[in-house]
């Protein structure tokens, strides 16, 4: 009998981790193609043909790729946003998908915070000012006393408000699903979204990427931020038009953004966000620390582990993909 083949496409997994070693310890071949979708055609289609499961990171795993997959059963993205995957190819084909909530929410709420002082305290240009023989001192602001607004108060949403109240700051959220038992006990005000963005010293972003969040951040948004306000997204670029936040920063509607993730990654060359004085942008790495990656990745083999073994899959987003195959 063959043994299931797993196709790892998570950069951060690798020959030899401790991923790939529980796998191959529970009797599996692991095979990690990062690049999976730059692969020359055959080789793509070769790899993916033997797939019985697939770890999967950001980059993409079209409708095309899953059709070559004829053996697939299971994909396990290692995060919580799977806009990279087409979940609906997946369901017609009968294929489960998994994420692996709440490995990165210490992550993410902590580099929220990197960026709002980074971007408040003019960290970043001051450090390259110094290293190119600049002395300079500027001034910057304080977290303390100021208003930030969470755009999603789910799990990501709710650290990042925990940890504004240490930084002494007020707290309102807005969720269309707001978790008021939660708000209520930690004094975070429920708002609307436009009462959010008229108040916020500073907005971040918590939300999923779909037809409802798509350009939600747009120039009509923007404008009904206070002029010295900064918006932080750690969730997925879609969310935010980038042309208009462009605009928006270069004109002085908004005095700044801190941006680590974007509607196409890597960022193309000829992004409205490069170069542009007072957007500070990251290669998308908030949830990118050694303890979040290792909770991933574990989880990860374990759902796949449990799953060929005939369980349920743990954590699926498309619980009706049996119910399309059958009907």
């Amino acid at each position: 009998m063959t043994s299931p083949h797993i196709l790892v496409t998570t950069a951060f997994l690798y020959a030899g981790d401790a991923v790939t070693r529980t796998l191959e310890d529970a009797g599996y071949v692991v095979e990690h193609a990062p690049d999976l979708d730059q692969r020359p055609a055959d080789e793509r289609v070769g790899l993916l043909a033997q797939a019985d499961a697939i770890i999967a990171g950001t980059r993409p795993l079209t409708a095309d790729h899953l059709s070559a997959a004829e053996r697939l059963r299971l994909i396990v993205r290692t995060g919580v946003g799977y806009d990279n995957v087409d979940v609906e190819a997946a369901s017609r084909q009968g294929i489960p998908v998994c994420i692996t909530p709440g490995v990165n929410r210490q992550a993410v709420a902590e580099y929220v915070f990197a960026l709002a002082l980074a971007h408040s305290r003019h960290i970043v240009p001051n450090a390259a000012q110094l290293a190119a023989g600049t002395w300079n001192q500027p001034t910057g602001r304080e977290l303390a006393g100021r208003t930030l607004g969470v755009v999603g108060l789910g799990s990501v949403g709710k650290a990042v408000a925990d940890l504004a109240k240490a930084f002494r700051m007020n707290v309102l959220a807005y969720d269309p699903a707001l978790d008021h038992e939660y708000a209520d006990a930690n004094a975070v005000e429920a708002t609307s979204l436009p009462d959010l963005l008229a108040r916020a010293d500073i907005v971040t972003l918590h939300l999923f990427l779909d037809d409802t969040t798509r350009n939600l951040i747009d120039a009509s948004a923007l404008a009904a931020m206070k002029p010295d306000a900064l918006i932080v997204n750690t969730s997925r670029g879609g969310i935010v038009n980038e042309e208009a936040l462009a605009q928006a920063v270069r004109s002085g509607a908004i005095a700044g953004a801190a941006i680590d993730v974007f509607s196409e990654e890597p960022l193309p060359w000829e992004s409205p966000l490069r170069s542009v004085d007072g957007i500070l942008t990251t290669s998308h790495i908030a949830g990118a620390t050694q303890e979040a990656r290792a909770k991933s990745g574990a989880l990860a083999a374990e759902i796949v582990i449990s799953a060929l073994n005939g369980a349920e899959p743990a954590h699926v987003i498309n619980p009706d993909y049996v119910r399309r195959v059958a009907s």
